[in-house]
């Protein structure tokens, strides 16, 4: 009797793109007229570690549901980081959200993701690798969390500092224009001043002459 090779039907599951971070989950109570309403909240982190990251929060009468909310709700909100060749920030940043603040440096390379708390978690799954941060004020994770996401999404992108430049440009162009008229303007209205007339050498000559004649005189009278 032949012995058949068995088939693995088990089909490989595709990778996800973004990964995904349980943040947090809290129980919380709702104080109601029929008395507390018990609920979950969960708070969840995506991001693929190449700059698109998302945050979702979302409650639940039981920690499965929530948990499947907040993932839904952090796949809505991705939105693109901006990362530099050093896979750190472009510039320093400062930002605020109720009690907590957040500064986040640009770092060389090799230095590492100088990091904690959800500062952390938040700064890993956007794909940083070399960065300075400091946290100020409050130690709650979500607020970090959401400070930190602020901070992220206030950066401006490389096209605005490229626009703002030749806006510039452009303004310096015509006040040097409006200048150049301004002052050919002010050339017509005045009127061009003669020339004094240069003393030429013979004249130069004969005014000492004048006096000594003038001199003859007096010693005659």
């Amino acid at each position: 009797m032949s012995m058949r090779p068995e088939r693995d039907n088990r089909r490989e599951k595709p990778k996800k793109e973004f990964d995904e971070l349980l943040l947090e989950v809290r129980r919380v109570t709702r104080v109601t007229t029929g008395g507390r309403r018990l609920s979950f909240r969960a708070t969840i982190l995506i991001g693929n570690r190449k700059g698109k990251i998302g945050l979702g929060i979302s409650k639940g009468n039981d920690v499965a549901s929530a948990v499947q909310k907040a993932s839904h709700e952090a796949y809505k909100n991705i939105f693109e980081v901006p990362l530099t060749k050093n896979d750190t920030v472009p510039y320093p940043i400062s930002m605020k959200y109720k009690a907590c603040i957040v500064k986040l440096l640009p770092a060389s390379e090799g230095t590492g993701l100088k990091a904690g708390s959800s500062i952390r978690s938040v700064l890993e799954l956007a794909g940083y690798s070399n960065i300075l941060s400091k946290m100020v004020g409050s130690n709650n994770k979500l607020n970090n969390a959401l400070a930190t996401i602020q901070a992220l999404s206030a950066y401006k992108h490389a096209d605005y500092f490229t626009a703002l430049k030749g806006d510039k440009k452009e303004e310096a162009v015509s006040e040097a224009k409006e200048a150049q008229v301004e002052a050919s303007a002010t050339e017509e209205k005045t009127p061009a001043k003669k020339a004094a007339p240069k003393k030429t050498a013979d004249a130069a000559k004969k005014a000492p002459a004048k006096k000594a004649t003038t001199k003859k005189a007096e010693k005659a009278e």
